[in-house]
């Protein structure tokens, strides 16, 4: 899955931009320009998303077109990512776990959407779970 959402981007009435994400309703924010707009969304977008994740949701889809790119942060689109991985494996973190060599309290604390992990940790455990990581870097708005 990429981690890229469509976001609009509206004059706010209270100066400045504001931006929502239609496949996201979660995600509101705003910015006094353009590029601090787009920064704001983007961190609003992963904090909506894990909270999705954190409440037993999956994620939703990017199906909105002709809006603006918002790629969520890479920390939050890597544990995002394994997360949703693990949940459809039908694993049990204690499984997880030993497969990773770890105990169980790390395999909880690395599917936690709100504790932060290492790229090589969530590298492995994807890899565990049949995912690879595809890194794509694109000219920014």
């Amino acid at each position: 899955m990429d981690f890229v959402y469509k976001a609009k981007l509206e004059s706010d009435p209270d100066d400045g931009f504001l931006v929502t994400f239609p496949d996201v309703p979660e995600a509101i924010t705003h910015g006094k320009d353009r590029k601090e707009a787009l920064a704001s969304a983007a961190e609003a977008l992963g904090l909506a998303l894990r909270g999705y994740l954190a409440d037993g949701l999956p994620l939703p889809r990017a199906k909105a077109r002709g809006l603006e790119d918002v790629a969520v942060p890479a920390d939050d689109a890597m544990k995002l990512a394994l997360i949703e991985a693990f949940n459809a494996s039908g694993l049990s973190k204690s499984e997880l776990a030993r497969r990773l060599g770890k105990n169980e309290t790390e395999a909880r604390r690395l599917l936690d959407p709100d504790h932060p992990s290492k790229l090589a940790i969530m590298q492995a455990a994807l890899s565990e779970l049949g995912k690879i990581i595809v890194i794509s870097v694109r000219n920014a708005a």
